[in-house]
């Protein structure tokens, strides 16, 4: 029988596999690229013209990390403000978020910063809270400098990285390291975001 990391036996030496309920949000009216994110993780594609999600889109995506599979099950929430009401359905029962903006647009990192402040206000205590700066394919282009959101992710606890749905950069990386964050920063902390199943 073989076990884990905490000591815990596995039966036949299954690999541990574990459920990371995760939501995205971000302003979608001005089109930061929240779904363009999903469908490069979980189908490796990007559509230069993706159209606004209408409701909310549900994906999975199922990786292996280290000896754990982590099954990735995804909502796309619409970002646009008519919608914005149904929004905590999804993130209240979250183990991860994603809020997304646009490093071209200022307004989006404005409207990330109150997404994070719902989130910190009115979703679990132990949810992984993920900035994600995308377009930085138009890095040419960029109105929000990368110190300036990486202090604020800083300060905020939250895990920060500049990404490209075009290009792939960091998409892959950010998804596996909230699989990977503690649920809390505490030193005592050691089991990762996800629930084991």
């Amino acid at each position: 029988m073989a076990t884990n990391r905490s000591g815990a036996a596995r039966p036949n030496g299954a690999p541990q596999t574990k459920v990371c309920k995760l939501v995205l949000l971000g302003e979608s009216e001005r089109g930061v690229g929240k779904s363009s994110l999903v469908l490069r993780f979980v189908k490796g594609q990007f559509k230069e013209y993706q159209e606004c999600t209408i409701g909310a889109a549900f994906l999975t995506q199922t990786v292996c990390l280290d000896d754990t599979t982590v099954k990735y099950e995804i909502s796309d929430t619409p970002g646009k403000e008519r919608y914005h009401s149904i929004a905590s359905m999804y993130y209240r029962g979250a183990h991860a978020a994603i809020v997304v903006y646009d490093i071209t647009d200022e307004d989006t990192f404005e409207r990330a910063r109150n997404w994070v402040r719902e989130l910190q206000r009115q979703a679990s205590p132990s949810i992984v809270i993920a900035l994600a700066g995308n377009k930085s394919d138009l890095a040419a282009r960029r109105m929000v400098e990368f110190e300036e959101a990486q202090a604020y992710a800083d300060e905020n606890g939250l895990l920060f990285m500049e990404t490209s749905a075009k290009t792939a950069m960091n998409v892959n990386d950010i998804f596996l390291a909230i699989a990977r964050r503690p649920k809390n920063e505490g030193a005592a902390a050691k089991s990762s975001c996800c629930k084991v199943i």
